[in-house]
């Protein structure tokens, strides 16, 4: 469990890293909202997040697949697979649970109200990725425990899903320039941050599309991509319409969103993108 979270943390500091040099070097869109104050909340979050896991979950999903191998549970540790292939196949198959763990999150209501502190997020860079309320986290990690008990998934491959997972979080939701070439070319298989984009704009039609973490693939079989914003990327507005207020920039409002009321007006212009400091 040591050598895991090691690996993990390598990893997250690491990409973080590069798409935040990268977010310098070559940004996409402009931004309105202080980045000291996102990078603040938004990175606050995430060692909330991390400390609530390793109390109420210690070792989690890793330790769920230690465990179903131990016990011959699942489905990989009933057949004789070659170990490149088993842990090909508990990746996408992990990925395939996470598009729909997404989609379900929009459908269902009370899902969407923890949901929607990641999508309230005013801005679009890398930090976005890492923005999600720590009851969803809760939910998400128990659905993923559950899913590598009934795969019997390989330890090896829920730490490698685990990574990619977070990793392409970071890169989907970056604030990065790619040519329209490349975009194109790497958008039949991985989603990157064009794609992704669309699924934080304000209009509904398009935060409800483009639901895929880390596969293209499951956008495009059950048609929910979509490929530009109608308004372009320089003109999309970010968030959710009942939110366009810097309070929900703030870590605290963060964790409170799910469970106040939405009706306060905006402070902020979605179509004109007015700076708010």
């Amino acid at each position: 469990m040591a050598d895991e979270l090691t690996i993990r943390l390598s990893f997250f500091i690491g990409v973080l890293l590069i798409m935040a040099i990268w977010e310098i070097l070559s940004p996409r869109r402009h931004l309105h909202i202080s980045k000291l104050l996102r990078w603040g909340s938004n990175l606050g979050i995430v060692v909330i997040n991390t400390a609530i896991l390793r109390i109420v979950l210690p070792g989690a999903a890793v330790a769920m697949a230690v465990l179903a191998e131990g016990k011959h549970w699942g489905l990989l540790n009933q057949i004789s697979l070659p170990t490149w292939l088993a842990v090909t196949f508990s990746v996408v198959a992990l990925d395939f649970i996470i598009y729909w763990q997404h989609v379900i999150f929009h459908l269902v209501p009370w899902l969407w109200k923890l949901h929607l502190v990641h999508h309230a997020d005013l801005d679009f860079d890398v930090t976005t990725g890492l923005r999600f309320h720590p009851i969803e986290i809760l939910l998400s990690m128990v659905i993923k425990m559950v899913a590598v008990i009934i795969l019997g998934t390989p330890a090896i491959a829920v730490i490698i899903f685990e990574v990619l997972l977070n990793a392409t979080s970071m890169f989907e939701h970056s604030n990065i320039y790619l040519p329209e070439q490349i975009d194109r070319l790497l958008r039949r298989f991985m989603v990157t941050p064009d794609m992704h984009r669309v699924h934080h704009s304000v209009i509904p039609q398009e935060t409800n599309s483009n639901f895929g973490f880390n596969l293209a693939w499951w956008d495009y079989l059950f048609k929910t991509y979509r490929e530009q914003p109608s308004l372009g990327h320089d003109k999309m507005a970010i968030g959710l319409p009942q939110f366009q207020y810097r309070q929900v920039e703030y870590l605290h409002w963060m964790l409170i969103l799910p469970f106040v009321n939405s009706k306060k007006p905006a402070d902020r212009d979605i179509q004109s993108g007015t700076s708010i400091k």
